[in-house]
């Protein structure tokens, strides 16, 4: 069994308790007093040599030390009032030997002062509060917007590219994103984080075209209060900070100047940042998704683009083909379209296969960000539920004229006349082949329409 009543524990509470600030005392089994250390005398105003052998009771009256002794149960950080009046935050610990015999007791002052915990409790919750508000910031990041179902297609290129979203999202490699302008690479870039382990964790994006070069550097890396005029209190966090543990998107990374890229490359490979103005190391614990619609290897030729940046952010790569290479991929983003339209207005358009032959035929030079924006214009203009011809833009028609031109070899009669047969047979579907209506809808007098119908050598109506 053990004893604490002996000459080798009270070198060692000496050595151990004497001069530290916490107060500290030990009772035998009895609750006699064996050890108090000098903090746990000058709080009670009470010489040592006057309290050691008593029982503490005797010392202390109001104690609750005995209680805990007999129950053999530790009584933790409970408030108690002394005899000199004042209050403080306890422990009181039985020590229990192996065979579950009472040995003693450890009794401890947490708090001498009950203010004191409760400066401490306000400064927990203040920090607390702190917390959750920079967690609510982080938070804003947190989520992708977009995923693999977002991205609209079933052509053998678009499949692909998912594909490779899903083999991507699996490790933790680097990936650039390439593609044409209004391609939708931001769209995978979401895609292959929201697939990742990384999802629960902030997507941060910065568009480096879009920031001026003199906020650059502290944009992506943050800076520390007073590192220059107009500095925030207290400093500001960078983007690569934020997206700690989570992924950072660099679009339109082509565009970065070239000092900045030697900036971004130690970051890449030393995986740390120092906010300006700072001197903490800061690890990070990033994925980087980059995106360009230049083409970079060119750039590294040209000495416009540092190529062992380019080998560093090009681990993994994805190229997004432009919308005139998978035009089979167009009835599924016009009929999303129209259904987020209908969704956002509550108005219901249609686009009739003769309007689809059009929209097909066009190049379509912005993609997919330029075909949104066409049939958002096309769904105003109408005034029915099926898009007319006259509802397209105007460079639609003549975008048709030159291709017929071209690839026909017709003079500029025979293309008016094209023309115009097209336009009165889209006229006629659209009115049930009703020539009242459809000469209506072309503004041109009825008997106009029923020559032009001759003319034009127009059938099947």
């Amino acid at each position: 069994m053990i004893n604490l009543n002996t000459k080798e524990f009270l070198e060692f509470c000496h050595s151990a308790f004497d001069n530290i600030p916490i107060a500290i005392d030990f009772l035998d089994k009895d609750g006699k007093m064996i050890y108090i250390n000098k903090s746990f005398s000058d709080f009670l105003q009470i010489p040592i040599e006057n309290m050691i052998g008593r029982i503490v009771t005797d010392i202390n009256p109001t104690s609750k030390f005995m209680k805990s002794l007999k129950n053999k149960r530790a009584d933790i950080a409970t408030p108690h009032k002394f005899p000199n009046g004042k209050e403080a935050i306890c422990h009181r610990i039985p020590i229990i030997d192996d065979r579950g015999n009472l040995v003693g007791g450890l009794g401890m002052i947490l708090f001498e002062e009950i203010q004191n915990m409760k400066d401490i409790l306000d400064k927990y919750e203040l920090l607390n509060k702190e917390l959750k508000l920079y967690k609510n910031e982080i938070a804003k990041f947190n989520k992708t917007t977009y995923s693999l179902d977002n991205i609209i297609g079933k052509s053998s290129s678009i499949i692909k590219c998912k594909n490779d979203v899903k083999k991507f999202a699996k490790v933790k490699f680097d990936v650039l994103i390439k593609g044409e302008s209004g391609v939708g690479k931001e769209l995978f870039a979401h895609a292959i984080h929201a697939e990742s382990e990384r999802h629960n964790m902030p997507f941060v994006r910065i568009d480096c075209s879009s920031i001026p070069e003199s906020l650059l550097e502290s944009e992506f890396f943050g800076y520390e209060e007073g590192s220059f005029t107009g500095t925030k209190k207290g400093g500001s966090i960078g983007k690569f900070e934020l997206a700690n543990g989570g992924t950072i998107f660099l679009d339109e990374i082509g565009e970065m100047p070239y000092h900045m890229q030697a900036k971004l490359l130690r970051v890449l490979q030393e995986k740390e940042i120092i906010r300006i103005g700072g001197k903490k190391v800061i690890p990070l614990d990033i994925r980087v998704i980059s995106a360009t619609n230049r083409n970079l290897e060119k750039m590294v030729i040209d000495g416009k683009f540092r190529e062992d940046l380019y080998y560093r952010i090009n681990v993994l790569s994805i190229e997004v083909p432009p919308l005139r290479e998978r035009k089979e991929d167009m009835k599924f983003l016009v009929e999303e379209f129209l259904s987020n339209f209908h969704k956002e207005l509550g108005i219901l358009r249609k686009i009739p296969d003769n309007i689809m032959d059009i929209l097909n035929e066009y190049l379509w030079p912005g993609n997919i960000r330029e075909l949104k924006n066409v049939i958002n214009k096309i769904c105003v203009s109408a005034d029915d539920v099926n898009v007319g011809i006259n509802d397209l833009p105007e460079f639609f028609l003549q975008d048709s004229i030159k291709q017929n031109i071209n690839l026909s070899g017709m003079g500029l009669n025979e293309v008016i006349n094209a023309v115009e047969a097209e336009t009165i047979k889209s006229a006629l579907s659209q009115c049930n082949y009703n020539k009242s209506q459809a000469a209506k809808l072309l503004k041109i007098p009825r008997n106009t329409l029923y020559r032009k119908i001759n003319e034009l050598n127009i059938k099947d109506i």
